[in-house]
């Protein structure tokens, strides 16, 4: 004998809170190809829609789909994390640097560095040169600028 509860269907609304398995492949770019993230091998993940853990585009990709189903999308950059943006290229002189971090840290072109902002947030950026008096940092999400596929095992919606 079934209950009512048994008949019945999850989907993913905007408020959900899913359990589920994911993959994401880089589509482009220079490490197209590239798995950047994948929990298929792990523990699952848990994901509240909503709350800002995954691109709106990639959470608006899940809505409406039932538990227990498996499914690849595909989204563009603009859809995903965004077209990187120029504009979060910027220089920071070293002496600002140095003012900011512990005594003797050095950083290597490459490494995330976390930034306080003037209103208490926190941002990171990557470190892509350094010259005689400054560094620049690169500000853009790592994923801006590259379509992605992600694979997705919704375990469960709650």
């Amino acid at each position: 004998m079934t209950s009512l509860a048994d008949s019945v269907n999850a989907f993913v609304r905007p408020d959900s809170y899913l359990t589920l398995h994911y993959r994401i492949v880089l589509n482009s770019g220079p490490a197209a190809g590239s798995v950047f993230a994948d929990t298929f091998d792990g523990r699952p993940a848990t994901l509240q829609m909503g709350a800002g853990q995954w691109a709106p585009g990639m959470e608006e990709a899940l809505l409406g789909r039932e538990d227990g189903t498996q499914f690849s999308i595909e989204l563009p950059a603009a859809q995903a994390y965004g077209e990187r943006n120029p504009d979060l290229l910027q220089r920071v002189s070293l002496d600002l640097l140095a003012q900011y971090t512990e005594p003797g840290v050095q950083f290597q072109p490459g490494d995330m560095v976390e930034f306080s902002a003037p209103n208490g947030g926190r941002y990171s950026g990557v470190m892509k040169e350094q010259g005689d008096t400054w560094a620049l940092f690169d500000f853009n999400h790592p994923l801006a600028g590259t379509d992605l596929r992600v694979d997705v095992s919704l375990l469960g919606v709650l």
